[in-house]
């Protein structure tokens, strides 16, 4: 067979399996699937870096910023048009998060995206910000009350598993990429950490 028709037919085949590939969605693994890691500690490190393909997606990091204007996006660019945090995380006065988001996401009337929306929107406490931290920084965060909105590891779970906010993440509206998984595979994977000692990677 000619070379360049065999090079072609392999391009043909393979450009299809390389989007796929590309847009297929992130998915999370079952606590169960940790098992069999005999190390407590270790098996501990690897629950919380699973919870990380949520944590580190752009649903996360984008309302946890490390400055005071949210980001926005699959590609997590500043916000626009440029807002500011505001003393309560909601907004500066005259143009609080309400001027624009509502309590559901509202679709754009050309269909080619969405204005999310939730009861609860506001930006997380400056102390919470995730943005340009590693996985391990994340976790002594969120293991920290000063930190953490002065939560326990049990309210943490209730937190992850049922908060309407964090439950947004995965229903972002049109134009935004879900976080993996379920927030009940979030939830579990985060009972699963604290149970197993919520340890917390080394990097």
């Amino acid at each position: 067979m000619n070379p360049r028709l065999l090079a072609l037919a392999v391009a043909v085949v393979a450009l299809p399996v390389a989007i796929m590939a590309r847009d297929a969605p992130v998915t999370l693994k079952d606590p169960s699937a940790f098992a069999g890691i005999a190390n407590q500690d270790a098996r501990s490190i690897a629950l919380f870096r699973e919870m990380g393909k949520v944590i580190q997606s752009p649903r996360c990091i984008n309302c946890h910023p490390r400055t005071d204007r949210p980001l926005q996006g699959d590609d997590m660019h500043p916000h626009s048009p440029p807002v500011a945090r505001g003393p309560y995380n909601f907004g500066a006065s005259g143009m609080e998060c309400t001027t624009c988001h509502g309590r559901d996401n509202v679709d754009f009337a050309n269909g080619e995206g969405s204005i999310p929306g939730n009861r609860k929107w506001a930006l997380a406490p400056i102390s919470m910000a995730w943005e340009g931290k590693s996985l391990a920084e994340i976790c002594a965060q969120i293991k920290d009350p000063a930190s953490n909105g002065r939560k326990t590891l049990d309210q943490l779970i209730e937190h992850n598993s049922s908060d309407v906010l964090v439950g947004w993440g995965w229903n972002p509206g049109k134009g935004r990429t879900p976080a993996p998984g379920t927030q009940a595979q979030f939830g579990a994977l985060t009972k699963a950490w604290v149970e197993s000692g919520a340890k917390c990677p080394a990097a």
